[in-house]
């Protein structure tokens, strides 16, 4: 008897948005290991250069960098076609690309508030709607998984951020959405809700007196996120075997929304 390969993505194309560095790196990573090709999307064409060519080299797939600005949708839209035409298909997208405004609620500006909106929430659904109609309906065939937040589901103390909290609550009840709407079609649509995780950008910030303390009291694996504790969620939801699993929103946060 044969092993069944419930993980494997042999033969997929997976497209990253974001993947200039941190988590988009390492879920491109996650899904490379797996087989699947990566295409690689960001604003920054020399930042997506190196990591499309190191996933080439490390896992030895296929990959593409595409610019891509996913507020724009003429970007998205001829980004997504540079996909088709390339590799013929698209299977897994993840919506990672997106920003985040610190400050006091009552000093956001409007500008801040509306670049959020542009980005997380609304960039969000331009990619997947681009690839949904163009690749993913055609072949009734596809998973959507969007990086949601931690901060879509509960508020924080710690960092005044109600435009990302805002964003990324829209991109949860989005996610649901897009998964009542697109089932007919076997496309999931699940999200991510991560927690904090230390990335280059992070590190120093996580490390710091007051965050270590807050861990401690906030968070039941007294800790933060370490690279690659993000990966099985990834593949598991990217899996042609988790074909009942949509519409749900996946806290990867070491506890932190559990109370």
């Amino acid at each position: 008897m044969s092993k069944k390969s419930y993980f494997g993505l042999d033969g997929q194309v997976a497209i990253v948005t974001g993947a200039s560095g941190g988590l988009g790196v390492q879920m491109a990573k996650a899904l490379a290991n797996q087989g699947a090709k990566i295409v690689v999307m960001a604003r920054r064409q020399e930042k997506i250069d190196a990591v499309a060519a190191e996933i080439a080299d490390e896992f030895g797939v296929e990959t593409a960098a595409i610019k891509c600005d996913i507020t724009s949708t003429e970007n998205v839209e001829a980004a997504i076609d540079e996909v088709l035409e390339k590799f013929g298909r698209i299977d897994i997208v993840i919506n990672n690309a997106g920003t985040g405004a610190v400050a006091p609620a009552e000093d956001i500006t409007d500008e801040q508030f509306d670049g959020e909106m542009q980005i997380d929430l609304f960039g969000t659904f331009k990619v997947a709607r681009a690839a949904a109609k163009k690749a993913m309906i055609p072949a009734k065939y596809g998973r959507v998984i969007n990086i949601a937040s931690m901060y879509g589901l509960v508020g924080n103390k710690v960092a005044g951020s109600a435009p990302y909290h805002a964003a990324k609550g829209g991109v949860v009840n989005l996610t649901r959405a897009l998964a009542a709407e697109w089932g007919k079609y076997n496309i999931t649509v699940n999200s991510i809700c991560p927690g904090y995780f230390y990335t280059p950008l992070t590190q120093e910030t996580l490390d710091s007196d007051f965050f270590q303390a807050n861990a401690k009291t906030m968070i039941p694996m007294e800790r933060y996120g370490n690279e690659g504790e993000l990966d099985t969620a990834t593949i598991f939801l990217a899996s042609p075997a988790s074909t009942y699993v949509t519409g749900v929103n996946l806290p990867v946060d070491g506890g932190y929304t559990c109370m």
